[in-house]
């Protein structure tokens, strides 16, 4: 069993940190179940263990926190989707590619829903949209944005942290970073691509594409 867990309003960083903390010690124990949390931040960066100090371009602007998750620099804030991920490897296949994969294809097939094609990339973790009315890039591709971050940390192979899809969040924060070390691409949201998108109409979809993705471990 897997219990889901719903936030409102904006909680603190460092609150769902030392939540996190104190969930995977009991799934660890054996003592609770895993577990999906969904929320929102107020507006801040996370710098991951391959964070880059040059990326971090206004460090003045949010609160800075050290994630200890896989990644570089991201942004999380209101209109932002995050949804934790606490589930027991040791019982779904100690795959870390695997894992990761199945996070991805979780998002791609959560916007689907909404009849938008998201697309992995090699190299780049995360998942992409094409943008056809945008300029295309220098070597005649088309211009692509990231819609959602990805980001793990495993303890004993039980996982923290997790994805964070842009539903309505302020684009303008993302500027005080380079988004996960990448300079030449954008970001979007679901509203940006002119969806009338709600929180509770993507929490919904993630619920239903995690038995096909994450639940299929």
């Amino acid at each position: 069993m897997v219990e889901w867990r719903i936030s409102e309003g904006l909680t603190p960083y460092e609150e769902a940190l030392a939540w996190m903390e104190e969930r995977v010690a009991a799934i660890l124990a054996g003592e609770t179940e895993e577990c999906v949390w969904l929320l929102e931040h107020p507006p801040l960066y996370t710098a991951g263990t391959s964070a880059r100090a040059e990326d971090l371009v206004d460090p003045d602007r949010f609160p800075v926190y050290q994630a200890r998750r896989g990644g570089e620099y991201t942004y999380h804030g209101p209109g932002q989707r995050v949804a934790y991920v606490m589930l027991d490897l040791n019982r779904r296949g100690r795959d870390v590619r695997r894992f990761v994969a199945a996070l991805e294809g979780w998002v791609i097939g959560t916007l689907a829903e909404f009849q938008v094609r998201g697309e992995r990339r090699p190299g780049r973790v995360g998942v992409w949209v094409e943008r056809p009315g945008k300029p295309r890039r220098p070597d005649g591709s088309p211009a692509e944005d990231k819609i959602a971050a990805i980001g793990v940390r495993l303890r004993r192979w039980v996982s923290f942290h997790g994805v964070s899809i842009n539903v309505d969040p302020d684009l303008s924060h993302y500027a005080g970073i380079v988004p996960c070390g990448i300079a030449e691409h954008g970001v979007t949201s679901l509203v940006d691509l002119g969806l009338p998108v709600g929180m509770a109409d993507v929490d919904l979809a993630l619920r239903r594409q995690f038995a096909a993705t994450l639940g299929a471990l």
